[in-house]
Parts: C-alpha cells; sequence; structure tokens
C-alpha cells in the first residue's frame, strides 16, 4: 500500500513537493530537492 506524503524543506520549512511511499514503517526517507524558496538544493523530509 502506498500513502501520499508533503515533503518540507529543512531549512526554510517550506512545502515544496508531494509523492507516494510504501506504508511499511521500515525507514523515514529523505530527498536532495530543489527548493525555489532558497534557491538551492537541500534535504526536504516527510510532513508530519
Amino acid at each position: 500500500m502506498r500513502e501520499k506524503v508533503l515533503l518540507i524543506c529543512e531549512e526554510c520549512l517550506s512545502r515544496n513537493y508531494t509523492t507516494t511511499i510504501k506504508k511499511d514503517g521500515s525507514k523515514i526517507p529523505e530527498f536532495k530537492k530543489f527548493c525555489k524558496h532558497c534557491g538551492k538544493v537541500t534535504v526536504h523530509k516527510i510532513s508530519k
């Protein structure tokens, strides 16, 4: 089963991306994505 989640920038805390992940609870993925508010590539984590 897949779950739709929001990704939040670590630096400016803006919600930039949506994605789907497996809902098995094994690990919480981190993504390196471009943040248009910061203007650079930063780590994005899953919103709670």
